[in-house]
């Protein structure tokens, strides 16, 4: 075994939906039950499992010739630890691939598309049939390298938490999120549905449909053009943050609703929120730290890039 591969491979895998449907059904039966009763087509449930269930054997195969691998489900990403010099390679949609990402170090992350059939994958680049011939060339580090700017919060009580879309800062539930947010030297007290900070990949999804929006309503109702949404590079150097649906009152401001985070310049909120408040990353609401009042975040650039191997 050669010194590069003594470096451990890391495969991230998910379960399909056919294996969740499993699990809260009890038997394959009674999801095949459930889902035809929603008159829903349960065949191509199966055929999704069955092409991962092959891309999942061709990468272990791979792994297996490669030498040390193991295998993480993604949902056992928060409590796992990676070593410095692992290989992080993702079986999965793009979620996967950013679900990963935040947890690492700066170690190369290889994303596989399991059904390219299905999905389009920005961020998998590769097929399972691949892996064998490139994970060589990552460990001698002759692949090309794209760097993710990643966002993080880190909370008063010493928590952090890291996000390669975007972070989500508000209510649990459909309620009004109360807070004070201070930013470039203006501080006011706020009530809205959220806040809602991107990086610069995030930037192509959540915030863009936010700024869409905004810009939309306000051209219908007459007001003048202000330009149009650019989303940032990945590697950006700064972060988008935009407060959603503010609320002024004789209480509460709206003076800053939109600004850029750059290094030096962080985002400071302070929660008001007696017991719902939370913030999550990239979509994940089962994983979420609890921003209730009397805690403050500090919103700012993550110091480590996330390295996607192209």
């Amino acid at each position: 075994m050669s010194a590069a591969n003594q470096r451990r491979v890391v495969l991230v895998t998910r379960k399909t939906r056919l294996e969740e449907l499993v699990v809260r059904h009890n038997t394959l039966a009674q999801a095949k039950f459930y889902i035809e009763h929603l008159g829903d087509d349960f065949s191509d449930y199966l055929k999704e499992n069955e092409a991962y269930a092959t891309s999942l054997r061709i990468s272990v195969e791979a792994l297996a010739r490669w030498g040390r691998y193991q295998l993480v489900d993604r949902m056992m990403l928060p409590n796992f630890v990676f070593a410095p010099d692992d290989i992080v390679v993702t079986l999965g949609q793009d979620g996967v691939v950013a679900n990963t990402l935040k947890y690492l170090e700066g170690q190369p992350l290889l994303g596989l598309n399991p059904d390219p059939a299905r999905w389009d994958g920005l961020l998998l680049p590769f097929q399972p049939g691949q892996l064998h011939d490139v994970l060589p060339l990552v460990a001698q580090e002759r692949r090309p390298i794209r760097s993710v700017t990643t966002a993080q919060a880190r909370l008063s009580d010493g928590q952090t938490m890291r996000a390669v879309n975007d972070l989500f800062i508000g209510p649990r539930s459909h309620t009004s999120a109360l807070y004070e947010l201070e930013f470039a030297g203006t501080s006011e007290f706020q009530s809205s549905s959220g806040l809602i900070v991107s990086t610069g990949l995030g930037s192509t999804a959540w915030m863009k449909s936010v700024a869409t929006g905004s810009l939309a309503i306000a051209g219908a109702f007459g007001a003048a053009a202000g330009g149009s949404y650019a989303p940032l590079a990945w590697d950006a150097k700064e972060l988008l943050f935009a407060v959603r649906e503010p609320f002024p009152s004789r209480g509460t401001s709206m003076a800053v609703v939109f600004g850029h985070i750059e290094r030096g310049r962080c985002l400071m909120v302070r929660s008001r929120m007696p017991e719902s408040g939370v913030i999550f990353s990239d979509g994940i609401e089962s994983d979420f730290l609890r921003f209730t009042a009397g805690m403050t975040a500090t919103i700012d650039i993550a110091p480590a890039q996330g390295r996607l191997v192209q």
